[in-house]
Protein backbone atom coordinates (compact mmCIF):
# COMPACT_ATOMS: atom_id res chain seq x y z
CA UNK A 1 0.00 0.00 0.00
CA UNK A 2 1.09 3.48 -0.34
CA UNK A 3 0.00 6.94 -0.89
CA UNK A 4 0.95 7.24 -4.26
CA UNK A 5 -1.70 4.67 -5.53
CA UNK A 6 -3.54 5.54 -8.74
CA UNK A 7 -7.24 3.72 -8.61
CA UNK A 8 -9.97 4.14 -10.73
CA UNK A 9 -11.80 6.99 -8.84
CA UNK A 10 -8.32 8.29 -6.56
CA UNK A 11 -5.51 9.69 -8.47
CA UNK A 12 -3.11 11.89 -5.58
CA UNK A 13 -1.88 14.80 -7.19
CA UNK A 14 1.01 15.93 -4.60
CA UNK A 15 3.11 13.86 -2.52
CA UNK A 16 1.58 15.09 1.00
CA UNK A 17 -0.67 12.01 0.02
CA UNK A 18 -3.56 11.01 2.75
CA UNK A 19 -3.48 11.59 6.10
CA UNK A 20 -4.22 8.39 9.03
CA UNK A 21 -7.51 9.80 9.33
CA UNK A 22 -10.08 11.13 6.66
CA UNK A 23 -13.18 13.32 6.95
CA UNK A 24 -16.02 12.35 4.35
CA UNK A 25 -18.55 14.78 3.89
CA UNK A 26 -21.49 13.98 1.40
CA UNK A 27 -20.95 17.24 -0.54
CA UNK A 28 -17.55 18.12 -1.87
CA UNK A 29 -18.28 21.99 -1.55
CA UNK A 30 -18.40 21.29 1.84
CA UNK A 31 -15.05 18.89 1.92
CA UNK A 32 -13.42 22.52 -0.03
CA UNK A 33 -14.87 24.44 2.98
CA UNK A 34 -13.52 22.45 5.87
CA UNK A 35 -9.85 22.63 4.10
CA UNK A 36 -10.20 25.76 3.37
CA UNK A 37 -11.15 26.99 6.99
CA UNK A 38 -9.97 24.53 9.58
CA UNK A 39 -6.76 23.15 7.92
CA UNK A 40 -3.56 24.94 7.56
CA UNK A 41 -1.74 24.97 4.33
CA UNK A 42 -4.40 22.24 2.81
CA UNK A 43 -3.29 20.83 -0.61
CA UNK A 44 -5.59 19.63 -3.18
CA UNK A 45 -4.73 15.67 -3.47
CA UNK A 46 -7.58 14.21 -5.39
CA UNK A 47 -10.06 15.67 -7.92
CA UNK A 48 -11.01 12.87 -10.10
CA UNK A 49 -15.22 13.23 -10.91
CA UNK A 50 -14.57 16.49 -9.11
CA UNK A 51 -15.18 14.81 -5.52
CA UNK A 52 -12.26 16.97 -3.85
CA UNK A 53 -9.73 15.68 -1.58
CA UNK A 54 -7.38 17.84 0.72
CA UNK A 55 -5.30 17.48 2.77
CA UNK A 56 -3.13 19.84 5.51
CA UNK A 57 -2.91 20.00 9.18
CA UNK A 58 -4.75 20.53 12.02
CA UNK A 59 -3.37 21.38 15.48
CA UNK A 60 -0.10 19.35 13.90
CA UNK A 61 -1.62 16.53 12.51
CA UNK A 62 -1.96 15.48 9.17
CA UNK A 63 -5.41 15.03 8.41
CA UNK A 64 -7.43 14.53 5.13
CA UNK A 65 -10.52 15.55 4.10
CA UNK A 66 -12.53 14.64 0.94
CA UNK A 67 -15.84 13.72 -0.95
CA UNK A 68 -18.00 10.90 -0.93
CA UNK A 69 -20.87 11.79 -2.67
CA UNK A 70 -24.46 10.88 -2.05
CA UNK A 71 -25.46 6.73 -1.35
CA UNK A 72 -23.43 3.84 -0.32
CA UNK A 73 -22.46 2.71 -3.47
CA UNK A 74 -20.56 6.08 -3.58
CA UNK A 75 -18.72 5.97 0.06
CA UNK A 76 -18.73 2.05 -0.25
CA UNK A 77 -16.12 2.86 -3.23
CA UNK A 78 -14.22 5.80 -1.53
CA UNK A 79 -13.81 3.94 1.61
CA UNK A 80 -12.90 0.36 0.14
CA UNK A 81 -10.13 2.36 -2.08
CA UNK A 82 -8.92 4.60 0.97
CA UNK A 83 -8.53 1.84 3.43
CA UNK A 84 -7.18 -0.28 0.77
CA UNK A 85 -4.47 1.85 -1.49
CA UNK A 86 -3.77 4.58 0.56
CA UNK A 87 -2.93 3.45 4.09
CA UNK A 88 -5.78 5.20 5.75
CA UNK A 89 -6.56 4.12 9.05
CA UNK A 90 -9.52 5.46 10.17
CA UNK A 91 -12.53 7.01 7.97
CA UNK A 92 -15.14 9.68 10.00
CA UNK A 93 -18.40 10.43 7.88
CA UNK A 94 -19.46 14.18 8.85
CA UNK A 95 -22.78 14.48 7.00
CA UNK A 96 -26.15 15.86 7.26
CA UNK A 97 -29.49 13.73 8.70
CA UNK A 98 -32.97 13.91 9.07
CA UNK A 99 -34.27 13.46 12.53
CA UNK A 100 -37.21 10.97 13.24
CA UNK A 101 -37.23 11.55 16.82
CA UNK A 102 -39.35 14.88 18.54
CA UNK A 103 -36.31 15.36 20.90
CA UNK A 104 -33.73 15.36 18.08
CA UNK A 105 -33.53 18.91 16.59
CA UNK A 106 -32.01 20.74 13.51
CA UNK A 107 -28.58 21.38 14.35
CA UNK A 108 -28.01 18.63 17.08
CA UNK A 109 -25.26 16.13 16.39
CA UNK A 110 -26.32 12.43 16.09
CA UNK A 111 -23.34 9.79 16.55
CA UNK A 112 -23.94 6.55 15.05
CA UNK A 113 -23.34 3.55 17.16
CA UNK A 114 -25.05 1.39 14.76
CA UNK A 115 -26.26 1.81 11.46
CA UNK A 116 -29.74 -0.18 10.64
CA UNK A 117 -30.01 -0.24 7.06
CA UNK A 118 -32.34 -1.04 4.05
CA UNK A 119 -29.49 -2.17 1.68
CA UNK A 120 -28.33 -5.23 0.82
CA UNK A 121 -24.61 -3.99 1.31
CA UNK A 122 -23.90 -7.36 3.06
CA UNK A 123 -24.37 -9.82 0.82
CA UNK A 124 -21.58 -9.24 -1.28
CA UNK A 125 -19.70 -11.07 2.05
CA UNK A 126 -21.94 -13.99 2.36
CA UNK A 127 -22.40 -13.88 6.15
CA UNK A 128 -24.71 -16.19 7.53
CA UNK A 129 -27.73 -14.43 9.28
CA UNK A 130 -27.96 -11.20 9.58
CA UNK A 131 -24.65 -8.57 10.44
CA UNK A 132 -24.99 -5.44 12.81
CA UNK A 133 -23.06 -2.65 11.05
CA UNK A 134 -21.70 -0.77 14.52
CA UNK A 135 -19.08 1.82 14.82
CA UNK A 136 -15.15 1.94 15.78
CA UNK A 137 -15.72 2.05 19.80
CA UNK A 138 -12.31 3.86 20.07
CA UNK A 139 -13.69 6.61 17.53
CA UNK A 140 -17.25 6.85 18.96
CA UNK A 141 -15.66 7.98 22.36
CA UNK A 142 -13.48 10.59 21.18
CA UNK A 143 -16.54 12.12 19.69
CA UNK A 144 -18.61 11.82 22.61
CA UNK A 145 -15.47 13.83 24.57
CA UNK A 146 -15.17 15.81 21.90
CA UNK A 147 -18.91 16.94 22.06
CA UNK A 148 -18.63 17.86 25.78
CA UNK A 149 -15.44 19.70 25.12
CA UNK A 150 -17.23 22.36 22.70
CA UNK A 151 -20.78 22.16 24.62
CA UNK A 152 -22.43 20.33 21.24
CA UNK A 153 -25.90 18.89 22.43
CA UNK A 154 -25.97 15.10 20.82
CA UNK A 155 -27.26 12.35 20.76
CA UNK A 156 -25.95 8.43 20.28
CA UNK A 157 -27.61 5.23 19.25
CA UNK A 158 -28.85 3.71 15.83
CA UNK A 159 -29.34 5.46 12.79
CA UNK A 160 -30.47 4.29 9.44
CA UNK A 161 -28.77 4.33 6.09
CA UNK A 162 -31.42 4.17 3.48
CA UNK A 163 -31.05 3.66 -0.34
CA UNK A 164 -33.93 5.71 -0.74
CA UNK A 165 -34.43 9.29 -0.37
CA UNK A 166 -37.20 9.87 -2.24
CA UNK A 167 -40.63 7.32 -1.72
CA UNK A 168 -43.71 6.69 -0.40
CA UNK A 169 -42.22 5.18 3.09
CA UNK A 170 -42.28 8.62 4.80
CA UNK A 171 -45.99 8.90 3.65
CA UNK A 172 -47.73 6.28 5.07
CA UNK A 173 -49.81 5.78 8.13
CA UNK A 174 -48.34 5.03 11.40
CA UNK A 175 -48.00 1.97 12.20
CA UNK A 176 -47.32 1.13 8.23
CA UNK A 177 -44.14 3.19 7.35
CA UNK A 178 -40.86 2.23 7.87
CA UNK A 179 -39.71 5.54 8.90
CA UNK A 180 -42.56 5.04 11.90
CA UNK A 181 -41.21 1.43 12.65
CA UNK A 182 -37.94 3.16 12.81
CA UNK A 183 -38.73 5.50 15.16
CA UNK A 184 -40.59 3.07 17.71
CA UNK A 185 -37.53 1.43 17.85
CA UNK A 186 -35.38 4.09 18.74
CA UNK A 187 -33.73 5.32 15.54
CA UNK A 188 -32.32 8.60 16.12
CA UNK A 189 -32.18 9.79 12.39
CA UNK A 190 -32.35 8.88 8.70
CA UNK A 191 -29.09 9.05 6.56
CA UNK A 192 -27.55 7.31 3.25
CA UNK A 193 -23.84 6.44 3.73
CA UNK A 194 -22.85 4.75 7.27
CA UNK A 195 -24.03 1.41 7.33
CA UNK A 196 -21.30 0.93 4.30
CA UNK A 197 -18.76 2.95 5.68
CA UNK A 198 -19.20 0.29 8.90
CA UNK A 199 -19.53 -2.64 6.93
CA UNK A 200 -16.24 -2.08 5.09
CA UNK A 201 -14.26 -0.60 7.93
CA UNK A 202 -15.32 -4.20 9.44
CA UNK A 203 -14.04 -6.25 6.62
CA UNK A 204 -10.73 -4.47 6.12
CA UNK A 205 -9.61 -4.10 9.82
CA UNK A 206 -9.93 -0.45 9.91
CA UNK A 207 -12.29 2.03 11.81
CA UNK A 208 -15.56 3.98 10.69
CA UNK A 209 -17.66 6.94 12.02
CA UNK A 210 -20.53 8.49 10.95
CA UNK A 211 -21.42 11.99 12.76
CA UNK A 212 -24.18 14.00 11.56
CA UNK A 213 -25.94 17.20 12.13
CA UNK A 214 -29.37 17.12 11.79
CA UNK A 215 -30.45 19.33 8.83
CA UNK A 216 -34.21 18.87 8.76
CA UNK A 217 -36.67 16.95 10.88
CA UNK A 218 -39.31 14.32 8.97
CA UNK A 219 -42.03 14.41 11.64
CA UNK A 220 -41.66 18.81 12.02
CA UNK A 221 -40.92 19.08 8.44
CA UNK A 222 -38.35 22.47 9.54
CA UNK A 223 -35.38 22.02 6.98
CA UNK A 224 -31.80 23.53 6.69
CA UNK A 225 -30.72 25.14 2.99
CA UNK A 226 -28.34 23.75 0.82
CA UNK A 227 -25.65 26.60 1.66
CA UNK A 228 -26.63 26.02 5.69
CA UNK A 229 -25.52 22.47 5.13
CA UNK A 230 -22.32 23.32 3.37
CA UNK A 231 -20.69 26.04 5.61
CA UNK A 232 -23.21 26.30 9.15
CA UNK A 233 -22.69 22.55 10.78
CA UNK A 234 -19.18 24.07 11.92
CA UNK A 235 -19.46 21.98 15.86
CA UNK A 236 -19.66 18.56 14.03
CA UNK A 237 -16.41 19.62 11.61
CA UNK A 238 -14.44 20.30 14.56
CA UNK A 239 -16.06 17.15 16.97
CA UNK A 240 -14.32 14.90 13.98
CA UNK A 241 -11.52 16.86 13.22
CA UNK A 242 -10.71 16.17 17.25
CA UNK A 243 -11.20 13.04 17.10
CA UNK A 244 -8.28 13.28 14.40
CA UNK A 245 -5.67 14.46 16.25
CA UNK A 246 -6.60 11.98 18.96
CA UNK A 247 -6.68 9.32 17.07
CA UNK A 248 -2.87 9.93 15.40
CA UNK A 249 -1.33 7.73 17.89
CA UNK A 250 -3.93 4.84 18.62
Amino acid sequence: MSNFAVTPHINVADEIGFGKTVLMPGDPLRAKFIAENFLENPVLVNNVRGVQGYTGYYKGVKVSVMASGMGMPAIGIYSHELFNFFDVENIIRVGSAGSIQENIHLYDIVIGQGACTDSNWASQFHLPGTFAPIADFDLLCEAVKACKEHGATYHVGNINSSDVFYGDHVDVPEGLGSVYGLKKMGVMALEMEAAALYMNAARYGKRGLCICTISDHVLTHEETSAEQRQTSFTTMMKVALDVAVAMENK
